[in-house]
């Protein structure tokens, strides 16, 4: 849950008991969910609050209910202004078909029908994934990502360049100078530079024409 953003836990007659010890340690430090769990004695006391509610289940024949994918199932949640949940069963069972009664629609995972076995935990966290791809969360991606380089450093960079590929020859024949230029200039502008990147391309192009280093 907390991986994608999920943070309110409710349980439903805990098996165990709550506070459960072994919770800790097997919740891999997402200690915040777990101290801020809540416990109902029955699944409609603790979605009573909730306006929109999904039954984490297979298709029930049982049951004239709509059954939606995940990527809908986060779609109304998204656009819902109210409070929403997402009802799991026990791991061995699931969910009791009058528990499952009292959801606005079924939520399925499409699966292999030669192999459908989820586990609980495996089903929360496709569902909860589903879910935070509409909510504004921290990607280490982003975050790691460096901004572009100035347009001038990368002037800088392209000007070089031409200078020592000028001086070796490289431009041949005269006529097509300008041509040979600007195909350069589109391959180092396109590529979204950051200013390290930069640098570390101009010292590629001393270390080529300038004398060796002695080691």
């Amino acid at each position: 849950m907390l991986n994608f953003g999920l943070t309110e836990m409710r349980l439903v007659a805990p098996r165990d008991g709550w506070p459960n010890p072994e919770a800790g340690p097997a919740a891999s430090g997402a200690d915040s969910v777990l101290e801020q769990a809540r416990v109902f004695p029955a699944v409609h006391a603790a979605i009573a609050d909730c306006s929109l509610v999904f039954a984490s289940t297979v298709r029930r024949r049982d049951l004239a209910m709509p059954v939606v994918d995940p990527e809908e199932m986060a779609d109304r949640i998204a656009a819902s202004r109210d409070r929403s949940a997402i009802l799991f069963g026990p791991e061995r069972s699931g969910l009791e078909t009058d528990e499952v009664a009292l959801a606005n629609a079924i939520i399925t995972v499409p699966i292999n029908p030669e192999f459908a076995s989820l586990n609980l935990a495996q089903a929360v966290i496709l569902l909860a994934y589903e879910w935070s791809k509409r909510a504004v969360l921290v990607q280490p991606t982003v975050k790691e990502a460096e901004p572009p380089a100035p347009h001038a450093e990368l002037d800088g960079l392209i000007d070089q360049l031409n200078g020592e590929l000028d001086a070796k020859g490289y431009f041949h024949p005269p006529s097509r100078t300008e041509a040979t230029r600007n195909t350069l200039r589109t391959i180092f502008t396109k590529t979204g530079w950051s200013s390290r990147e930069v640098k570390a391309v101009r010292g590629i192009i001393r270390a080529l024409v300038g004398p060796a280093r002695k080691r």
